[in-house]
């Protein structure tokens, strides 16, 4: 997990006081935790703050797994991308992109193709501020500030409207991030889809108790409840509105699984109790 954690306010390392004047002044509330910066901490980040810190511990004793599983979902997402680039895709819109860590889109995209496109989307501003400070020599990279409750808004904003080319595949990514949403997902993905060319990504996951295993449902709904109070609680969904979410994509194999077994079943590697899946835009009739 990296150094541990100062006691004070501020971030564990790398920020200075110029910088914390600067989240200052854009409006982050320090005292309330945020699920980007409870993700940046499991993931053994610097960009988290105590009130972070706290809800974290909160979240580790309902379920001392969850650190185990912020890395199953960021090493799905490190193959999505991956697999993607196989597929000839190489423009990505990370939805809900979170603070910067290692393993980022366009650390594993333009290592493997110098001319990717990468659309980064957040709505946090530490998430923001630190991947703009991360990326700003970058060519192909963009950071917005966005809610991707929106979706013509994010479309339509210039660092993604002028970075990628929606005549061409383009992967929408939203990984650990669409169960911190209580509003109508299908029909927001359904906006987002319309903009999407025959042969566009959409890659999730998505946290659920809908487990045939009990304990293992009961240890989603124990992080459920470590992360109330905070000011990004979580909302479960069933696998059924999970796979509704990817309406109007064709669902690549092996469908509907845990991130941990995606794209085949890794026998060393325990269910985290989610559902991922990988969906494709079929050529227009």
């Amino acid at each position: 997990m990296g150094e541990g954690p100062d006691d004070e306010g501020t971030p564990r390392v790398g920020t200075n006081l110029a910088s914390m004047m600067t989240l200052s002044e854009v409006g982050i509330d320090f005292e309330r935790a945020n699920a980007a910066r409870i993700y940046d901490y499991f993931l053994g980040g610097a960009h988290n703050f105590a009130s972070d810190r706290e809800q974290a511990a909160r979240i580790v004793a309902a379920n001392p797994d969850m650190p185990r599983v912020c890395r199953v979902n960021r090493a799905f997402l490190g193959r999505v991308v991956r697999w993607c680039l196989t597929q000839g895709v190489d423009q990505f819109l990370d939805l809900g992109s979170g603070v910067p860590t290692v393993g980022n889109v366009h650390e594993i995209a333009l290592r493997q193709r110098p001319t990717a496109r990468v659309a980064y989307v957040d709505f946090e501003p530490v998430a923001v501020h630190h991947a703009r400070e991360i990326t700003a020599d970058l060519d192909g990279v963009s950071v917005t500030q966005g809610d991707l409750r929106r979706p013509e808004e994010i479309l339509h904003d210039p660092g993604v409207a002028d970075l990628l080319d929606f005549d061409r595949p383009v992967a929408i990514l939203a990984v650990g991030v669409l169960h911190f949403i209580d509003d109508d997902l299908p029909a927001i993905f359904g906006r987002y889809r319309d903009a999407l060319g025959p042969g566009s990504i959409l890659a999730l996951n998505h946290g659920s108790s809908d487990q045939d295993d009990p304990e293992l449902a009961e240890s989603v709904r124990a992080i459920e409840r470590g992360y109330r109070g905070s000011a990004t609680p979580v909302v479960l969904r069933d696998r059924v509105q999970i796979r509704d979410l990817l309406d109007g994509f064709e669902l690549v194999p092996p469908g509907l699984v845990d991130p941990a077994h995606w794209p085949v079943p890794n026998p060393s590697e325990q269910p985290v109790g989610a559902y991922a899946a990988v969906g494709r835009a079929p050529a227009r009739t």
